[in-house]
């Protein structure tokens, strides 16, 4: 495990071996030389007894701005064989917690969620699909990009879909992001639900290239509802290993 945010002792990461803190930055665009320590936006709060297990991250609106922990030393990111895990539990009912648009709970990359990044979102729409995205370098998979990404095959066949998730209010459901070889021609991804493999891709070759300094993971993008006990991998985990780690009594502070 690299690192470890259970949000029971406030918003920095329990453990760590890159920085702990959470950042705050309204605007992604406008660069993140601009980012606070700390959490900065109203409609996110740490509630005592919302979480999986006691405290939990609770998003109540859709609003400018995000929040964001370092990805580096905090992921264990390869140039030439990258390997990991990323848990967490989300807790809402997508089809009336969520406004109209994309929502990612989960993004990491150093650019954009086209460009170098591993994602998990719900699509724009009801009946919402899950999906995970693991998508390389835009100028290699997409060199000269026309139209929206969500129209384009290319695009599309990069993510690994679920509809009708198991998603539900005041319903708790574990999501685990598994990925193997990547920077290899072998890479593979995989999302699993609640312990239960969900899907796999298997054709990975698309290299990932990072400014590690500039890698963030960011939580909550567009997401109403509620997270907790977020933790990263520094391997892929055996099929076994993930469903262990879903039925934890206390969660991921029971490996401690």
């Amino acid at each position: 495990m690299t690192f470890y945010s259970s949000f029971d002792k406030g918003i920095d990461a329990d453990f760590a071996l890159g920085d702990n803190r959470l950042f705050t930055v309204s605007n992604r665009r406008t660069g993140l030389d601009s980012a606070k320590v700390g959490l900065h936006k109203p409609d996110i709060s740490i509630q005592e007894g919302k979480g999986k297990y006691g405290a939990g991250l609770v998003f109540t609106e859709r609003s400018q701005g995000s929040i964001f922990y370092a990805s580096e030393k905090n992921i264990a990111y390869n140039t030439e064989n990258w390997n990991g895990g990323i848990s967490f539990w989300l807790s809402l009912d997508p089809e009336t917690d969520l406004k109209p648009g994309y929502c990612d709970p989960i993004q990491i990359t150093d650019v954009s969620y086209n460009d170098a990044a591993i994602w998990v979102d719900f699509t724009k729409e009801n009946p919402r699909d899950f999906r995970l995205g693991v998508i390389g370098d835009r100028e290699v998979w997409n060199p000269t990009p026309e139209g929206p990404d969500n129209e384009n095959p290319i695009f599309i066949k990069r993510l690994t879909g679920v509809k009708n998730p198991p998603f539900g209010t005041n319903k708790w459901t574990h999501i685990f992001i598994n990925f193997s070889g990547l920077n290899t021609n072998k890479g593979q991804a995989s999302l699993y639900i609640n312990g239960k493999h969900m899907g796999t891709r298997n054709d990975i070759t698309t290299p990932f290239t990072w400014d590690v300094s500039k890698s963030n993971m960011y939580l909550g993008l567009g997401y109403i509802g509620l997270m907790d006990d977020y933790s990263v991998f520094n391997r892929n985990l055996s099929d076994k290993e993930i469903t262990t780690l879903y039925e934890l009594e206390n969660g991921v502070q029971s490996l401690f």
